[in-house]
């Protein structure tokens, strides 16, 4: 029998027997009664017993030790109380059942934690109808899942989860880009963070004895452990290391040394500045309307990118060096685009670097990123199990392989596993066997009522349900997720996104609208938006039906069906671009021939519209390698610069993301884009209307 499972059986007959108990036993008897115990000697059994407690107390299973006066060891008492097992019942309301139920149908087998998402929710849920077989919503789709994208991906994501939980330092090669060189890195690592489609790892840089934060996608080659010792460190207290913070800065704001910027903005998007950028910094009112962004910042490239993406709407006041580095960027884009822009010779495209990473997902969910704790897949067994024995029922073998996401193979050496874990004396838990009819027939034991009752989440389990309940966020209807997390902390004992795994809220996302709009959906009424069209800086007013929230690259949108549009009457409303949104008491009969999700395959996860016209638009060298990381390359340049393929409906939209590149991009064509980058730039030092 392998290590790891005489390991289980040993944890899992030392719970049912301190559970069967009832009272606290000495090491004596736990060595005598509990099964895997009991052939060792005395050093052997302290090696093994201190071994064990230590890991279920890190999976949050903590005994409980009684001390003697005199401390001898020998006359420590054991004891579990069932607060440490076991989770306390969370009344969800049917709605909040349904929700968390679209959160699993939506992520299930792209999110990198839906393998222990699954397994929480089967524990959170216990005695009411599962979630995982509820009919199935459509009021949201989603482009972007969490997932890790690429098999190596994969699998460094899953060592470093692993690494975080068991506090063990981990080395890698890291690909600088700023400075445009790999290195070795030896990293204690803290957190991860997810945040605009990729994972990030917060930790201890052993190199600059600080804390850094490392792209996933940058590393290369395996992940390593530094050392074959237990633990290498220990996890900061809150105190030492918030990992919140975070997920709340621009990204003109990651580094050391800061300052801090003034930046007037023009009365027409003063309003969605301050909703959406405000938190990055403060908002101070002017009388004409207009409002003082002050934020801090610690790229002033990143920082002049997002002011010139503006437009006339954003300008510099203070300090004077950022300023001048906002015109002179500004004057740079004029320059390249005023008459004919050389640029040098193509040479052939080198192959990726990462060609595994570049290849798109299998979408296979027995490939999933992060695999939950041989453990917990025994204890929601276990229960599973139980149930059903005590029903008198017989369950079949598919049904369980779904629900657990393994394979024959594996279930069988589970349920093995599961038939030799006794409360000691001979008193066994269970036994299960599996039928030569797909069929599993049960007996349980009188003693395994102990198992017969939700388990606590174990700590991936916990961060895959907090994890999932915050990417989808406000977006199911009623609010009926945010109330059911409220409950599942409250379980807990505490929020799991202290614990390793924090999900960023995407930029373009608006919770107040989204909480409007999702209940008109739920309620299939019509909404009327006053929305802000930025590629032609106009409002519009629309009366549109409400079908779906969707998320993509760009942030969050409303999928809705514009009746008094021509043509196709689908359209997606960015939703922090919606000014107002008022629900009428107007309903709408949903149309059979509309989609909401259509564009989830599509533009929502490429990022690229569908459309007849396509830019070519050359990326200075000094750039380069950040745009290779999201943009289609279609030459490189002996110089090493880029050319890459923009496609676009509207030459506002490119317009505007050239200005984002402040001066390092330039649209070689067509024509008629060229000429309205000049005509943009001109317009910044114009007064605004």
């Amino acid at each position: 029998m392998a290590k790891d499972t005489e390991k289980l059986i040993r944890q899992l007959s030392l719970i049912s027997y301190l559970m069967a108990e009832r009272r606290p036993v000495t090491a004596t008897e736990i060595r005598r009664d509990v099964e895997g115990y009991s052939g060792m000697n005395e050093d052997a059994f302290a090696r093994r017993f201190y071994a064990d407690r230590a890991e279920l107390d890190s999976l949050g299973i903590a005994l409980t030790v009684d001390k003697p006066a005199d401390g001898i060891a020998e006359q420590e008492n054991y004891s579990l109380r069932p607060e440490n097992f076991h989770l306390p019942a969370i009344a969800f309301s049917d709605a909040e059942l349904a929700a968390l139920q679209t959160a699993l149908s939506l992520l299930d087998g792209e999110f990198a934690y839906a393998e222990p998402l699954r397994l929480a929710l089967q524990q959170i849920t216990w005695g009411r109808p599962s979630p995982l077989n509820a009919p199935d919503q459509s009021s949201v789709a989603l482009g972007l899942t969490a997932s890790a994208g690429g098999h190596e991906l994969s699998q460094r994501l899953a060592k470093v989860e692993t690494a975080i939980f068991r506090h063990k330092t981990i080395t890698f090669d890291y690909y600088t880009m700023a400075r445009d060189e790999v290195g070795r890195r030896k990293v204690d690592p803290y957190h991860l963070l997810y945040q605009g489609g990729q994972f990030y790892l917060l930790g201890r840089s052993h190199e600059r004895d600080a804390l850094r934060v490392f792209r996933l996608s940058r590393m290369r080659g395996k992940v390593a452990y530094a050392t074959k010792a237990e633990h290498d460190f220990k996890q900061p207290s809150m105190a030492e290391f918030d990992p919140r913070p975070y997920a709340l800065r621009a990204a003109w704001q990651f580094g050391d040394d800061t300052t801090t910027a003034e930046v007037w903005i023009s009365e027409r998007i003063a309003w969605q500045i301050e909703r959406h950028f405000g938190r990055y910094g403060s908002v101070a009112s002017n009388d004409d309307g207009s409002i003082t962004f002050r934020t801090e910042y610690a790229d002033a490239r990143l920082l002049a990118a997002w002011v010139l993406g503006l437009g006339e709407h954003a300008r510099v006041q203070t300090p004077a060096v950022l300023a001048d580095e906002v015109a002179a960027r500004a004057a740079r884009v004029t320059e390249r685009h005023e008459g004919t822009f050389e640029v040098a010779a193509a040479v052939r495209r080198p192959p990726s670097a990462n060609a595994e990473e570049d290849a798109p997902s299998t979408g296979n969910r027995r490939e999933a990123s992060i695999r939950p704790e041989r453990f917990a897949r025994l204890v929601t067994l276990a229960s599973v199990l139980i149930q059903a024995g005590r029903a008198g029922e017989r369950l079949q073998r598919d049904a369980v392989l779904e629900l657990l996401q393994i394979s024959e193979a594996e279930l069988r050496e589970d349920i093995n596993v599961l038939n030799v874990v006794n409360f000691g004396g001979g008193s066994y838990v269970l036994y299960a066997e599996l039928l030569d009819n797909g069929e599993i027939e049960v007996d349980p034991e009188p003693y395994s009522d102990n198992f017969a009752r939700p388990a606590r989440l174990l700590p991936v389990e916990a961060k895959a349900l907090i994890a999932a309940i915050d990417l989808i966020g406000d977006h199911i209807p009623e609010g009926s997720l945010a109330s059911a997390r409220d409950k599942i902390v409250a379980a807990l004992g505490e929020d799991p996104t202290h614990a390793g795994l924090q999900i960023a809220s995407a930029g373009s996302d608006d919770s107040v609208i989204a909480r409007v709009v999702s209940g008109a959906i739920a309620e299939r009424r019509l909404i009327e938006l006053e929305y802000y069209k930025a590629n032609e800086d106009e409002f519009s007013t629309r009366t549109v039906e409400p079908y779906a929230l969707t998320n993509g690259r760009e942030g969050w949108y409303v999928a809705s069906f514009d009746p008094s549009a021509d043509g196709d009457g689908m359209r997606h409303f960015r939703l922090d671009r919606i000014k107002r949104a008022t629900v009428l008491e107007q309903t709408y009969v949903p149309r059979p021939e509309v989609d909401p999700g259509a564009a989830v395959e599509g533009w929502l996860s490429t990022g690229e519209v569908a459309a007849s016209r396509v830019a070519r638009v050359w990326i200075a060298p000094e750039r380069a390698r950040w745009a290779r990381e999201d943009r289609r390359v279609a030459d490189e340049l002996s110089d090493g610069a880029l050319i890459v393929e923009l496609s676009y409906a509207g030459t506002d939209w490119l317009v505007r993301e050239v200005l984002k590149e402040a001066g390092d991009a330039v649209v070689l064509e067509p024509e008629d884009a060229r000429e309205a980058v000049l005509t943009a730039v001109g317009r910044l030092a114009a007064p605004v209307r």
